[in-house]
């Protein structure tokens, strides 16, 4: 990090907020999925991607220029590896800083959808963990990661909103666990016993699913764009100097 970046607590707020938002958007259109479209699962899903890919395009936009919009910790911890090769990107305490924020703005996005719609708060039982459905888990987290990094690394981060947004879109679709790609937002999740829930023993295999993904996708990253490196601080979205000055 750099003396123009915003400072770290202002930053935090960012990711805590931001992964807050993330999980509402994706717990609440998944809970009002089940009540407006009962018994067709496929349209339920068609709903809750629809509302998750438009709305962390938005979230990026807004808090991009603050933090970067990671609202991932994988995507900070692979800002945090790629910058040990040039001394860019996040620090280990700048990482950790996020990651917890990003937990905690999970945990808080859940309670917070399942009180918009009355719903209560219970630990999910939805069972997830399948060989299929950690492997959807690896490769949505790879392509995840090659996205953000290659973007960052050929000058076109101005695309990271939509092309995020898009991602995770259609991999809501073409991967069996319909893309989660985010520790923070899996444990989020544990919390909403509803559509979008996924239950605690499930957990630990998706977790571990997407940290494999991560080094995947840092190892295609690396191969395709070996100065990938060099612009750690622009994933996802660079941070403005000018955030830093207000």
């Amino acid at each position: 990090m750099t003396s123009h970046q915003p400072p770290l607590w202002r930053r935090a707020v960012a990711e805590l907020l931001g992964t807050s938002l993330l999980v509402m958007i994706v717990v609440g259109s998944g809970i009002a999925a089940q009540q407006l479209s009962p018994g067709d699962v496929g349209l339920q899903l068609l709903q809750n991607s629809t509302a998750t890919a438009l709305g962390l395009t938005v979230l990026i936009l807004v808090l991009g220029p603050v933090s970067g919009a990671h609202f991932n910790p994988v995507v900070s911890l692979a800002d945090w590896i790629l910058g040990r090769r040039s001394g860019a990107g996040l620090t280990l305490p700048e990482l950790v800083t996020y990651a917890v924020a990003q937990t905690v703005g999970a945990v808080m996005g859940s309670v917070l959808a399942n009180a918009m719609f009355e719903v209560g708060t219970s630990i999910s039982a939805k069972e997830r963990a399948t060989p299929g459905h950690l492997l959807g888990e690896v490769i949505a987290t790879a392509g995840l990661i090659l996205l953000i990094f290659a973007l960052a690394a050929t000058s076109r981060g101005v695309l990271a909103a939509p092309a995020v947004g898009a991602y995770i879109g259609a991999a809501y679709w073409f991967t069996s666990s319909t893309s989660f790609a985010n520790p923070a937002v899996t444990v989020g999740r544990i919390f909403s016993d509803t559509f979008a829930g996924i239950a605690p023993a499930s957990v630990p295999g998706f977790v571990v699913a997407q940290l494999v993904g991560t080094a995947v996708g840092l190892g295609l990253l690396l191969i395709l764009f070996p100065s990938a490196a060099r612009t750690a601080d622009d994933a996802v979205l660079p941070r403005s100097s000018e955030t830093a000055r207000s």
